[in-house]
C-alpha cells in the first residue's frame, strides 16, 4: 500500500511517500480502506520531536474515515462495507495511508448523512473538546464560558458543544474567523488583536464558570481574575505566565490531552459525539482539502496558522 511516512523527525518536508506492507489484523482489529485523514498539532508536534515514539519509518495521522476492508475473527459489530470513523490509539501506526489496522471498539460507524472527509474532521478534536469541557469542565446550563483559540479544530467544536449544553459562550478569535465562531453558537466574539478578551468578560460578565483554552502563551494566566472563585480553567496547551493566583481564588487548572485518555472514556466519548453528529447538533468544520500527496503543505498551512477548523487529506486507491 502507498503511505506517508516520516524519513526522519524534523520540518514538514520529511515526509516521503512509500510503498509499505498492509497491515495484517488481530482478531479484535478491522482493517479500514482509509478514504480521508484530518491534520492535528499533534501530528506537527509529533512529526518535530518524535513523541510517542514516532521516528524513521513511522505513520502519522490521528483522525480518520474511510470503509471496513476486513473484520477479525473476535469483531461482530462490523463487516465489509461498513462506513466508519474514528481517532486512533497513539500506540501504534497512524491513518498516513491507503489501509489503517484498528481495534475495533474504538471505531464507531459514520454518520449516513457526513461524507468522509467531513467525517474525518470530527474525532480528535470533538472527543477532546468533549473531554475538557462536559467531563472535566462540567459544563452546565445556565453557566458561563470562555473559549479561547475558539475556530481552530477543538476549538470549533467546544463552541458548538457549549452553545448546545445552554452556556453562555464568549469566544476568542481572530477578526477574520469572527462570522464562523458567531454561527456556530457563540454568543460575544472577542477579537483577540483588537480586543482585551480579559477586559470585555470583566465588563460585560464580571466573571466566568469555566475557561477553556485552546490557544495557550499567557491567555490561561492572564484568565485568573475573571474566573469564578471555585470556577475551573482548562488548557489543552503548555500556559505561560504566573499561575499562582489561581491557589489565592480556589480555581481548579486542569491538562486535557487525549493521547493520555483511556479506552472505555474514549468509547463512550465516541457514542455520544455520533449522536449529537446524528442529531445534527454538531457540525464538521472544513478549512481546507488536499490530497494526502500534499501533506508536507498541510503541515506548513497549520503551523503558518490563521485559518480556521481543520486540513483533510484525501487518499486515493
Amino acid at each position: 500500500m502507498k503511505a506517508m511516512t516520516l524519513s526522519a523527525n524534523g520540518g514538514p518536508d520529511v515526509f516521503v511517500l512509500r510503498d509499505t506492507p498492509e497491515p495484517e489484523i488481530k482478531p479484535d482489529q478491522i482493517l479500514v480502506k482509509v478514504q480521508a485523514v484530518a491534520l492535528n498539532p499533534i501530528d506537527c508536534k509529533i512529526r518535530k520531536t518524535g513523541a510517542f515514539g514516532y521516528g524513521s519509518g513511522a505513520i502519522l495521522g490521528f483522525d480518520v474515515a474511510g470503509s471496513v476492508e476486513q473484520v477479525g475473527s473476535l469483531v461482530h459489530n462490523f463487516q465489509p462495507g461498513d462506513a466508519v470513523f474514528y481517532c486512533p490509539d497513539f500506540s501504534g501506526p497512524g491513518a498516513n495511508a491507503q489501509y489503517h489496522a484498528v481495534r475495533a471498539d474504538i471505531v464507531a460507524k459514520k454518520p449516513a448523512h457526513l461524507g468522509y472527509v467531513e467525517a474525518a474532521a470530527v474525532p480528535l478534536t470533538a472527543l477532546t473538546a468533549w473531554a475538557s469541557l462536559i467531563e472535566q469542565g462540567d459544563l452546565r446550563l445556565g453557566q458561563t464560558v470562555l473559549i479561547i483559540g475558539a475556530s481552530g479544530g477543538v476549538g470549533s467544536m467546544a463552541v458548538q458543544l457549549a452553545h448546545a449544553a445552554g452556556a453562555y459562550v464568549f469566544a476568542v478569535c481572530s477578526a477574520a474567523n469572527a462570522g464562523l465562531v458567531r454561527s456556530l453558537g457563540a454568543d460575544r466574539v472577542i477579537d483577540r488583536q483588537s480586543e482585551d478578551f480579559a477586559a470585555v468578560v470583566q465588563k460585560e460578565a464580571g466573571t466566568v464558570d469555566l475557561v477553556f483554552d485552546c490557544f495557550g502563551d499567557i491567555y490561561t494566566s492572564r484568565s485568573i481574575p475573571i474566573v469564578k472563585p471555585m470556577g475551573r480553567i482548562i488548557t489543552i496547551v503548555d500556559p505561560k505566565g504566573d499561575l499562582s493566583l489561581g491557589y489565592r481564588h480556589n480555581i481548579a487548572i486542569h491538562y486535557v490531552s487525549l493521547a493520555f485518555d483511556s479506552i472505555p472514556r474514549r468509547i463512550d466519548g465516541m457514542k455520544k459525539i455520533t449522536a449529537l453528529l446524528e442529531r445534527e447538533i454538531l457540525k464538521p468544520v472544513v478549512h481546507n482539502v488536499l490530497p494526502l500527496e500534499k501533506l508536507a503543505d498541510a503541515h506548513r498551512a497549520l503551523e503558518a496558522g490563521g485559518g480556521f477548523g481543520k486540513i483533510v487529506l484525501t487518499v486515493s486507491h
